[in-house]
């Protein structure tokens, strides 16, 4: 394997983990008004209460920030032409996600300080929009990708209206925000205790089987011509029905209450969209809907940048995965037993 080929792995490998770790977020986040019982919400904040879904995420909020932070460091370092291409042609979605992110962060934190109950409603309504923005913002960033986008002659590229608000991306943006909102209920079940727990099963049993019903409506436009451009075709079958397996997986998992296998298939199902991506338009990066490609030779930076940033990479990477491993190792169990509450 080369040097190319090594630094786009970890790229990839960076997005995915944040869509698996950032998307449970998103997922609790979304559920968070929703999973708690009357009497639950009425004493708000003790263990399996109203605030369920926020304290199961509540040790890894932000810590999962840092999987986005190390891909854009990536991007950024290693494929600068790539980056010049594609964050400002795609400026209106990577606006909305960050300010879904800021958003969201806010409100989480925010809302105990709220006085009455109309208060925290209102903050309520902000922690799900911040879960709910970046959810459906990288699915329609995913659809454009495997769509293909209006690259001009001189490389440059710009989304509006016309590009977004199509049936195809449109599908696949609804994907995500279901998805995500599955893999957040998965990470409830999998967190809570038992009321809230089953509550999320019971919600991500639908919620992975409406993701599934839009991932089906992307197939079908795709397959009519007027969805996704593959260059390698057998490769995007392959994790086509890998992602097919993962959905029906998860949906078999929440309905047989088995917490752990639902998460990790919904995690399975979050990651592989971006490797959908990678592989079906390898070696182009980026695929243009006026026929003009961006390889990735063309994209990734020179090989004596590469060597020097694979020094930092080799440093960085375990240390990311060693925090992962000590965040999760540090905060294992259901919520209430053995940890405080957070938000």
């Amino acid at each position: 394997m080369n040097l190319e080929t090594a630094w786009l792995a970890l790229l990839g490998l960076l997005l995915a983990g944040y869509f698996v770790l950032g998307g449970y977020d998103y997922g609790a986040q979304m559920l968070h008004p929703f999973l708690g019982g009357r009497q639950e919400r009425e004493q708000e904040g003790e263990p399996g209460g109203g605030n369920a879904a926020l304290e199961a995420i509540a040790p890894f909020f932000l810590g999962n920030e840092v999987w986005l932070v190390a891909f854009a460091g990536v991007l950024f370092g290693a494929f600068p032409h790539l980056e010049g291409t594609l964050l400002p042609g795609l400026y209106p979605l990577i606006v909305a996600i960050l300010a879904g992110l800021v958003l969201g962060n806010a409100a989480v934190q925010l809302r105990r300080r709220a006085r009455g109950v109309r208060g925290r409603r209102a903050w309520d309504l902000l922690v799900v929009a911040g879960g709910a923005v970046p959810a459906v913002c990288w699915g329609l960033v995913v659809g454009l990708l495997l769509h293909g986008v209006p690259r001009r002659a001189d490389g440059s590229f710009h989304i509006g209206a016309g590009e977004v608000f199509t049936p195809f991306v449109l599908a696949c943006g609804a994907t995500t925000l279901a998805l995500f909102a599955a893999h957040g209920a998965g990470f409830v079940a999998l967190r809570c205790a038992p009321g809230p727990a089953d509550r999320a099963r019971r919600a991500g049993r639908g919620l992975i089987a409406a993701s599934g019903a839009a991932a089906l409506a992307a197939l079908l436009l795709t397959l009519s011509g007027a969805g996704a451009s593959m260059t390698n075709r057998g490769a995007a079958a392959a994790v086509a029905a890998a992602l097919a397996g993962a959905f029906g997986t998860a949906w078999w998992c929440f309905s047989t209450a088995r917490h752990a296998r639902a998460f990790t298939a919904t995690g399975v199902a979050a990651a592989l969209p971006v490797l959908l991506v990678g592989a079906g338009h390898y070696p182009y990066l980026l695929i243009s809907s006026a026929g003009h490609g961006l390889d990735v030779g063309h994209a990734v930076a020179d090989d004596a940048t590469l060597k020097i940033l694979s020094v930092f990479g080799i440093l960085l990477v375990p240390t990311i995965l060693a925090y992962q491993a000590w965040s999760w190792w540090a905060f294992r169990g259901r919520t209430g037993h053995r940890h405080p509450s957070y938000f």
